[in-house]
Order: structure tokens, then sequence, then C-alpha cells
């Protein structure tokens, strides 16, 4: 070979890989779409949970209510984990999962069971109202999420309607059932954000099954005390009335729901339930022959009417 010969040989090609294409921004449409479905499903299955409450307080004391609604979710729940063979979650994940417990399988039934004691469920319905602006504003500070101005105008609004509401139908000054149910808006709202944030990581059936799971050291015994405190008589509607809560409200809706938050965002889910006190106010005067007054079907309607607005406002 001559000694010229590297001078002229031809210089290796260098190859290079595409940089990957950055992310998109926001979900594509199709998945948007199907989160905001399963959520609005979520919602359409949580309007039926203050009737069937109200149903299930015909043949149960309140604790007993409780109790066993989430001890049997609790069976279902852990059905569904022993039959996937699902593996426990990861340790950094079971602080989240003792919020969801706290405040979804225990918090707010608890809280919204007493509160039924003294109010009726279409009251209690449009206080409840109150409830997206409190999950947003637990997602804000929890995940850094930012909504825009006007998103928070909307929802300020709506809450407005709700408290203005509430203070006209107790005469000015909270009763008991109020002081409940704004208890349980931030017990409920703490448990949403939390779980919507872990339906990122796993599936939300998992989120609520562990929930669920981990909650048994106390709902156990708690059902054992109050079967044996509280007097029993299972009518149809008792029955009813605990099996969906059971079934339908803390396990499978709750599927649906923070499936649906994993799709389209805690924040924007959340504003969902706006509607779901016009729905349960439906559902009361169907099931529970409940008579409106005149303020509950206008407030709701104002309530229902922020949602517009708040599903459009972009972060």
């Amino acid at each position: 070979m001559r000694a010229n010969d590297s001078a002229i040989a031809p210089s290796p090609i260098a190859v290079t890989t595409p940089a990957p294409a950055p992310a998109a921004a926001h979900p594509p449409a199709h998945a948007s779409g199907s989160g905001a479905l399963l959520a609005a499903l979520g919602v359409a299955t949580f309007s039926l949970t203050f009737p069937a409450t109200a149903w299930a307080l015909e043949g149960m004391g309140p604790w007993t209510v409780v109790m066993l609604r989430s001890v049997l979710a609790a069976a279902l729940a852990g059905s569904c984990l022993a039959a996937c063979r699902v593996r426990v979650p990861e340790r950094r994940h079971w602080a989240g999962i003792a919020v969801v417990a706290g405040g979804v399988v225990l918090g707010f039934p608890l809280l919204t069971t007493l509160a039924l004691q003294t109010s009726t469920t279409s009251h209690a319905a449009v206080v409840i109202g109150l409830l997206p602006l409190a999950t947003a504003a637990f997602s804000a500070v929890r995940t850094g999420a930012r909504p825009s101005r006007t998103f928070w105008g909307a929802a300020l609004v709506g809450a407005a309607a709700v408290i203005g509401f509430a203070v006209q139908q107790s005469g000015g000054t909270p009763g008991t059932g109020d002081l409940f149910l704004f208890a349980a808006l931030l017990v409920c709202a703490a448990g949403y954000a939390e779980g919507g944030r872990l339906a990122r990581h796993m599936p939300g059936w998992q989120v609520i099954g562990w929930a669920l799971v981990l909650a048994l050291p106390v709902t156990v015994p708690g059902a054992v005390w109050a079967l044996a405190a509280e007097p029993l008589h299972l009518t149809g509607h008792a029955v009813a009335g605990l099996l969906w809560l059971a079934a339908g409200s803390t396990f499978l809706g709750m599927v649906v729901w923070y499936r649906g938050m994993a799709a389209i965002g805690v924040t924007r889910a959340s504003q969902l339930q706006l509607a779901q006190p016009l729905l349960t106010l439906i559902w009361s005067v169907v099931l529970l022959g409940e008579r409106l007054p005149p303020a509950a079907p206008v407030t709701a309607l104002a309530v229902l009417g922020c949602i517009v607005v708040t599903q459009r406002a972009r972060s």
C-alpha cells in the first residue's frame, strides 16, 4: 500500500439516528374522547350514591351501611386482584393508596351517610356540587397542574352557587348535615386527586382495589361491631341500596372514574362532576319521591352551565 493511500481513502460515513419526535402536548382526540366518556360514566354511577344510601338506611344503621359496603366491595375487588394475579404495588405507591382508602373508602361514605340522617338527598346533592372545585384545587397542589383563569372563574361561579343554595336552605346558618358534607368534600377531593395521579402508574381498578383491601383491618371489625350494635331490617330497598353502594359506587364506578381521570387529567375530569347534582336530583324525585325546593334545580342548572366553560378552558 502506498503511503498516501490513507489520505485518499474515503472517510467513514457517519450514521445518525433521527431524534425522537416530541411527545404530544395533549392526548390524541380518540383517547380524550374515551377518557371523557369513562369519567362521565363514573359520574352517572356516583349520582345514584345518595338515593342508594337513603334506601340502605331504611333497614340499617349508618355505621352498618358504611362498613358493609366497604367489606363487600373489598371482597369483589380482592377476588379480581387474586384472579388476575396482580402484583403488590411498589412501596412508593402505598402512601397514595392510603389517602384513597382514607378519603374514598372510609371518610366520604361515613360523613355523607351521617349527613343524610338530617339532610335530604336533594340538599346533599347540591352541596356536593363543590366537589369538582375541591378536587381541582387538590390536584393543582399535588401535581402542579395550572388551569387557566377562565377555568378557575367558571369553577368559582359554580361553587358560589352551591354555597348560596346551602346557606339559603339552612336559614343562613350551616346545619350539622352541612358540616358533615363539607368535611366529606375535603377528604373525597384528596382521595380523587391522589387516585387520579396513581392511575397514571397502574390501572384504575387496581388503585381502588388495593385501597379497599388496605381498609379491611378497619372495615371488618367495624362491620362486626355495627351489626351487633345497630338494628337490622333487610327490606328489598335496604338490600338493593347496599348492593349498589358496594358494587357500583365503591368499586365499578371508581374503576371507570379513575381510568377516565388518567386519560384526560384530574382537573378536567373533576369538572364533569358538576353534572352529578342535577342527576342526583332527578333520582331523588324518581326513586325517593322527594319534592325539590325551587332553588335546587335552578342551582343545579347554573352549576351545570359551568361545565361547558371548564371543559373548553385550556390549562
